[in-house]
């Protein structure tokens, strides 16, 4: 990856669980993926396991990890991302929200969650990229994609901004299929890919009534609601979108896409 501050493209990723790292091709997908990529001069995340209204920004400063889960392994818990903050990010943020009437609140304690470091890890091991993440303040669609908008230009100062969450995510749901891959996972796998092609974002906006299995896929929207921020980041480019990585991982589709 080079230096640059060229125009970023704007990606959607299914960021997995802690275990991802130890998944024989997933990793190995994400750090290609990135290698492909001109180098961030940061990365703003959002995250599917933050939702604080108003729009919150994390840690500007050190920034720690939040090991947002229960019952993994002891090694999961002691891994480290120890990536520099990013004050001038964050400041640009508060004014293209602020500016445009989008309130902002600092939580100068809040670390990265592992919709976040997860991902990172794999795709820049080096910890050297200025990160920073913001809350969900939202889980309306048509909301988050306005903050994409809004956030936008930020791609232009060759930040990287990255919706991370998990194209379909129903766990309950796991414990009933008697292995392979779900009916509902599969089916709406394929309805947003073809919807993403089609650039059919009435379609997208409207996931729940509109896709096959929408309420069995996502139960709760908040994974697929990062989407819907890239989208708006990614407003006018949407023709030059495309699927990264695909497939399934424990039955849930792993669909990652690159806007840009």
């Amino acid at each position: 990856m080079t230096v640059t501050a060229e125009r970023m493209p704007a990606l959607y990723l299914s960021h997995g669980a802690p275990p991802l790292a130890d998944d024989p091709v997933w990793p190995g997908q994400l750090a290609a993926w990135s290698a492909d990529l001109p180098r961030p001069t940061a990365i703003l995340m959002v995250s599917a396991h933050w939702e604080e209204a108003p729009l919150a920004l994390g840690a500007t400063e050190t920034v720690p990890l939040v090991y947002d889960f229960w019952g993994f392994p002891e090694h999961y818990y002691q891994v480290r991302y120890a990536a520099p903050g990013a004050p001038q990010l964050a400041e640009n943020v508060r004014k293209l929200l602020r500016g445009a009437g989008t309130p902002v609140q600092d939580i100068p304690d809040r670390g990265l969650d592992h919709g976040a470091y997860v991902p990172l890890v794999e795709m820049f091991p080096g910890a050297d990229i200025p990160v920073l993440q913001i809350s969900l303040p939202t889980l309306d669609p048509q909301k988050l994609m306005d903050i994409g908008r809004k956030l936008a230009p930020l791609r232009d100062e060759g930040v990287l901004i990255v919706g991370s969450g998990f194209f379909t995510h129903n766990l309950a749901a796991l414990r009933h299929t008697g292995g392979g891959n779900p009916g509902w996972s599969v089916e709406f796998d394929d309805w947003g890919h073809r919807a993403l092609q089609a650039q059919d974002i009435d379609a997208l906006l409207d996931f729940e009534h509109k896709s096959p299995a929408g309420r069995l896929a996502h139960p709760r929207t908040e994974h697929f609601a990062p989407l819907f921020v890239t989208l708006g980041a990614s407003e006018g480019e949407l023709d030059r979108g495309r699927s990264v990585i695909d497939g399934f991982w424990m039955g849930l589709a792993k669909r990652s896409v690159q806007f840009g």
